[in-house]
């Protein structure tokens, strides 16, 4: 078995008395998308926060391609491949949303010391935030503030500038919430395409399991802090545990 890109050992946090992540040991592999799903308050966004380091683990190890990253801060986690969309893309609300893509462009070129004025002169850094726009349908607002943006165009904004990171990891935390009906399928492809690389890690909660059975290749189920169930989607979904702590159907006795 080759080493996993991405390992969580035993992986716990607590706040207080309250374990809200509890010893949670999990791998993942270049190419695959796993969906993360569970109820309300089952720690799934708390496990992303230890993943990507906006936490600070109570116990265990986060580990990346077999190195232990667990005290390392986050934006050295994402210097180091590990891109999460909503904790790495914080948006520059005056700015306007082509200069939110640049300045993701440049930070991953390294170009760190130019101001945006300067930076706008690099014709090659426009072209490819323009061209992370067109992917998720913004390049007819490129000119458009941030903070004009509709709910859906700024989560759109915000993946465009996770893809200007061209991380080998993708986390993404409920990527269509809030999201229109005609803007979801924008978002869906997107993931798809990125799944279709081959080369790329996609995590993903999503609380919407007909997205799940869409996008994913595995499932796994935290529930109280707690692992409960990890494999397919249709053998995931379909057990009593699932049923019961997810969906909030009690098993039938027979």
């Amino acid at each position: 078995m080759p080493t996993p890109v991405l390992e969580t050992r035993d992986l716990t946090i607590r706040f207080g008395g309250q374990v809200a992540v509890d010893h949670v040991s999990c791998a993942f592999h270049p190419g695959t998308l796993t969906a993360i799903v569970g109820p309300n308050g089952a720690g799934k966004t708390t496990y992303f926060n230890l993943i990507s380091g906006q936490l600070r683990a109570s116990e265990g190890s986060v580990r990346l391609r077999g190195q232990d990253i667990t005290r390392l801060a986050a934006p050295i986690r994402a210097r180091r491949g590990l891109g999460r969309a909503f904790q790495l893309t914080n948006l520059f609300p005056d700015l306007s949303v082509l200069e939110n893509v640049r300045l993701a462009v440049q930070a991953r070129a390294g170009v760190f010391l130019q101001c945006l004025s300067l930076a706008a002169d690099r014709a090659d850094l426009t072209e490819t935030a323009i061209n992370h726009l067109r992917r998720v349908r913004l390049s007819d607002r490129a000119h458009t503030a941030a903070a004009v943006l509709s709910h859906g165009d700024q989560r759109k904004l915000e993946v465009a500038m996770l893809l200007a990171l061209e991380p080998d990891i993708f986390m993404f935390d409920e990527p269509t919430a809030g999201m229109s009906v005609d803007e979801v399928p924008v978002i869906l492809d997107l993931i798809e395409a990125i799944k279709a690389e081959g080369d790329k890690t996609i995590l993903l909660v999503e609380h919407k399991m007909d997205v799940v059975k869409r996008l994913a290749d595995r499932v796994i189920v935290l529930h109280n802090g707690a692992l409960v169930a990890d494999g397919e989607p249709a053998e995931v979904v379909a057990s009593a545990i699932v049923q019961e702590a997810y969906l909030g159907v009690r098993p039938t006795n027979a």
